[in-house]
């Protein structure tokens, strides 16, 4: 195990917006994290109450400087109107400015699927859970930050 990843702290933070998604996103993310040397008790989980809160949990966390790696976990469904487009939009452009402004690698595993079966799809345990790869994702970024440009 690489032992910049065992000494990694990371914090996972995730809408409770269709928990029943987020939470097994949140398993897999958790499962995969420790697969990759990160330790149980370098996982910090913080819930908020959905996608739109994410950006300023995660911000708020990762100018801390406590954390080698935020990782932003939630779901919004299609619904009939258009205000999923308005929370996924600002849920992507937050975290990203939140990134780029705090310097820590923050990692946007928010699914916007058009139907509930296609989030379950997403969420349920196996190779196309998204939290699994945004785990993954976190760890390379965190390698990548913490080792620098060469």
């Amino acid at each position: 195990m690489n032992s910049i990843i065992r000494k990694s702290r990371v914090a996972i933070v995730v809408g409770e917006f269709n928990s029943d998604i987020t939470g097994s996103l949140l398993r897999c993310c958790r499962q995969e994290l420790l697969k990759h040397g990160v330790r149980e008790k370098q996982i910090s989980v913080v819930s908020v109450p959905g996608a739109y809160e994410l950006p300023f949990a995660a911000q708020k966390l990762a100018k801390t400087k406590k954390f080698a790696a935020v990782i932003c976990l939630g779901c919004v469904i299609k619904g009939e109107t258009s205000h999923d487009i308005h929370v996924a939009t600002w849920a992507s452009v937050g975290i990203g400015q939140a990134s780029l402004n705090t310097g820590v690698p923050i990692l946007f595993g928010v699914l916007t699927p058009r139907t509930e079966a296609q989030a379950r799809k997403r969420s349920q345990p196996g190779p196309l859970n998204r939290g699994k790869e945004i785990a993954k994702a976190a760890v390379r970024m965190i390698l990548f930050n913490r080792q620098g440009l060469r």
